[in-house]
């Protein structure tokens, strides 16, 4: 297993990031195609791993003011529990402050709060939802 995560520069490597998500959010999470996207991935920084050449995880980083908007983070379930939702964000965090943000934020699925709390992010919100899963707003100041 040779794992690489990259900014995507391409169009290929963007459209990979993509079908991550279409993976775990539309096909995995039942989340409809509407809801997953959202018409902003053109405003986004785009994050993808790959196992070799197959896309395995993905994220995105949306830019608003001097804060930075963490999205989308996912990875394909046979590669969960192998640190690569960790090498995502470590890049986005790396992408962040050479942007010169000021903070990240997110909201975070229920049962992905201790995976960002080791990162450092803070709870900032009570529970609420998002396609009908709950979640809660997270923080991280840089």
């Amino acid at each position: 297993m040779t794992i690489r995560t990259i900014v995507a520069a391409t169009e290929k490597e963007i459209q990979d990031a993509l079908k991550v998500r279409v993976e775990v959010f539309v096909v995995e999470q039942q989340i409809s195609k509407e809801l997953e996207f959202d018409g902003l991935d053109d405003e986004c920084v785009h994050f993808v791993s790959y196992d070799g050449e197959q896309p395995i995880a993905a994220g995105r980083l949306r830019l608003i003011e001097s804060t930075g908007k963490v999205q989308r983070i996912c990875v394909l379930e046979n590669y969960r529990g192998k640190k690569i939702g960790n090498e995502i964000m470590y890049l986005i965090l790396k992408t962040a402050k050479e942007k010169g943000l000021s903070q990240l934020v997110l909201h975070a699925q229920e049962s992905a709060i201790p995976f960002y709390e080791k990162l450092g992010y803070a709870i900032t919100s009570e529970i609420f939802f998002e396609a009908g899963i709950p979640h809660v707003e997270m923080n991280l100041k840089l």
